[in-house]
């Protein structure tokens, strides 16, 4: 017997721990046996999102009269997830659903026109329409003022003409509803008003979807690149304000980068879950691996680094729940959160020995899928330069 490591969160209450039940069940009835699979597939198929959305799973951070939960100020339920998907190691449906549910919905309840929160936001909440975002280009990364793909306006009606190319886009192959990010202003001296929001939907001619990336983790999670030759957008596929897309950027990225800690305090904690059992359970040298004082002080270095980190973490949830959480301790909760969970995962593995080089061993897969977790969402090199940024008030 082992210690649970699962500690409840300083914000959870019931509601929450209800919520947690029904997300536990969804994933024993309709995605652990199938992790695996999927991994080898390279896909999700779209039955486990139809799923989430029948059981409330996919929009509870969002307005009830759209078919949301509600919980719009609330990002409990959402860390309540993520654990639940980092128990079982579910990471690359995990990582599709938080790219849905924090970074793609609030663009739509807090940007949307009433009409056009009426047209999507259920669609979404309910997984008949699946969301993503595109703003990385091939030889921009996290230069978003380096965006290359352009928007001028249709001559012949009050759209837009969109062309240009994206890459690294999560949910880029089963997305229904891609958020694109482009230059609508092609002043020299147009500056951050350059940019605007469009919203393009499966199926308009000219969207074409490129390669599905082949990853070194998260493989299941489809990651793609996406091209726009002459795609017409209607006026009322324009999210927020023409010339506003780099503030509205700004705005939701301490959302995004939260999510992101959260969900690396919560695979950092998992992993040290499986590895606590297994070093409790396997035998070297006619002892059991917990015997050895490296490896104790290797489980107490790890737990205290986990906790320390932890308590930063669930501070900025709190913030954000307040609406006080700002973009420079969102990227001190990313950066920091993301680099103790890789560093936090490789120790786990050589724990394990062999063992936990084997895929079938779900610390193996964390062990590929954390990787990217210090890239996405701005690196972790980004992340200081805006702390830095703040704390040397440079403009």
């Amino acid at each position: 017997m082992t210690k649970d490591l699962w500690a409840r969160r300083p914000f959870f209450t019931g509601d929450h721990e209800a919520f947690r039940a029904t997300v536990a069940a969804f994933l024993s009835r309709h995605v652990t046996a199938h992790v695996e699979s999927w991994d080898e597939a390279g896909i999700i198929p779209r039955e486990p999102w139809l799923e989430a959305g029948r059981q409330g799973l996919l929009g509870i951070n969002a307005p009830e009269e759209h078919g949301g939960g509600g919980a719009i100020s609330d990002f409990g339920f959402r860390c309540a997830m993520m654990e639940e998907f980092a128990k079982v190691g579910a990471t690359s449906l995990g990582s599709g659903f938080s790219a849905h549910a924090d970074i793609v919905l609030p663009y739509f309840f807090d940007l949307a026109t009433p009409e056009q929160a009426a047209r999507w936001v259920p669609d979404l909440c309910s997984g008949r329409r699946i969301g993503a975002i595109a703003m990385t280009e091939p030889g921009t990364g996290s230069d978003l003022q380096g965006i290359r793909t352009t928007a001028r306006r249709d001559g012949d009606g009050d759209g837009w003409v969109l062309d240009g190319a994206k890459t690294f886009i999560t949910n880029g192959i089963l997305s229904d509803l891609v958020i694109v990010v482009a230059r609508t202003d092609p002043a020299p001296d147009a500056g951050s008003r350059a940019f605007s929001l469009l919203v393009v939907e499966r199926g308009m001619p000219g969207f074409e979807r490129g390669r599905k990336l082949a990853k070194v983790g998260l493989k299941s999670q489809d990651t793609a690149e996406l091209f726009f030759d002459n795609v017409i957008v209607p006026a009322g596929n324009v999210l927020g304000e023409v010339g506003r897309g780099l503030h509205h950027l700004m705005s939701h990225l301490p959302l995004e980068r939260l999510g992101i800690a959260v969900a690396a305090c919560a695979g950092a904690r998992a992993a040290l879950g499986w590895t606590v059992e297994h070093v409790s359970q396997r035998q070297a040298f006619g002892q059991r691996i917990a015997s050895f004082q490296n490896t104790r002080f290797a489980i107490a270095e790890m737990l205290t680094e986990l906790e320390v980190s932890q308590a930063y973490v669930d501070d900025a949830v709190l913030r954000f729940n307040r609406g006080e959480l700002n973009a420079v301790d969102a990227a001190k909760a990313k950066w920091w959160a993301t680099e103790m969970h890789k560093r936090l995962v490789d120790r786990c593995v050589q724990l394990f020995g062999g063992y936990g080089y084997m895929l079938e061993y779900p610390i193996a897969r964390a062990y590929a899928d954390t990787r990217v977790t210090t890239i996405y969402g701005g690196t972790t090199e980004i992340m200081k330069h805006i702390i830095a940024r703040d704390v040397l008030e440079i403009r």
